[in-house]
């Protein structure tokens, strides 16, 4: 098993690009797990065209389109900086392997801004039943993606996947096995979590269903502190489901309760 902090001091940066490793534990069937990817590519913006910038710039919207499978052995991503402003930063990534564009990204970075309005930070809502009373959801090897095994996770709320349950909403409390605040920064940490949890439609259903990703948007707000070994929580609804796809929004939870990102994705379900 490579752990997430290995995986990224392991990479090779270069001028335009940096390379990663995609190991089989890392796998979500047949492709990687798309919350690596996409963490894989925030981490080339900043090898690439963030690497001089001030502290104070942060991660704010991550919008990605995974477009093709990728598997286990080396990745590139390659990164542009598409404008660099005043106080708002935007970066596209195209993720390759084998010379074909698996999957493109765009990251807008920015600062704090001075505004005349009421601060609005909403709160995390008190869980049905707290996370020390909850068991950790097994990994068996075969039955559930590989990349699971990377993470310890516990069933707050909602039905449990292929369960044939009802309802469309679920809650999930999480953290990495295995985390290096020194390798992994904090805004990469979020964006490897906020893709965690599974549609929540998956409860519904009575066996394993082929399903897969298509879009993914990410919200971010600056996670402050080290996290340590905190547990996070991720809530996610879906809001449409209708002609094999499905519409969901999450909200990912810091440990300290403070609100880590929104998420929207596209999920194609073939039930």
């Amino acid at each position: 098993m490579t752990a997430f902090p290995e995986l990224i001091a392991a990479r090779m940066r270069g001028d335009h690009a940096t390379t990663f490793e995609v190991t089989e534990d890392w796998l979500q069937g047949r492709t990687s797990f798309g919350g690596l990817i996409s963490a894989y590519a925030v981490q080339a913006m900043r090898d690439v065209a963030g690497a001089g910038w001030p502290a104070n710039v942060s991660l704010r919207a991550l919008q990605t389109s995974f477009i093709a499978p990728i598997g286990s052995g080396k990745v590139d991503v390659a990164v542009r900086l598409l404008r660099e402003g005043k106080s708002v930063r935007q970066v596209q990534a195209e993720v390759r392997k084998d010379g074909q564009t698996c999957s493109v990204m765009l990251g807008v970075f920015a600062v704090q801004r001075a505004s005349a309005l009421a601060v609005l930070r909403p709160t995390r809502p008190a869980p049905a039943r707290q996370v020390d009373e909850l068991a950790s959801m097994p990994f068996v090897q075969g039955a559930v993606p590989n990349f699971l095994q990377h993470f310890e996770t516990r069933w707050a709320d909602g039905p449990l996947p292929f369960s044939g349950g009802s309802g469309s909403a679920i809650s999930i409390h999480m953290r990495p096995r295995v985390h290096d605040a020194d390798i992994v920064s904090n805004e990469v940490l979020t964006v490897l979590l906020a893709d965690l949890t599974p549609t929540p439609v998956m409860g519904q259903l009575k066996q394993p269903t082929p399903m897969s990703s298509i879009s993914w948007a990410l919200e971010l707000r600056p996670v402050e502190g080290d996290p340590g070994d905190g547990w996070w929580r991720a809530d996610t609804d879906a809001l449409v489901v209708d002609g094999g796809y499905v519409n969901q929004a999450g909200r990912l939870w810091a440990p300290d309760g403070s609100l880590a990102a929104l998420a929207y994705q596209v999920v194609t379900v073939s039930a």
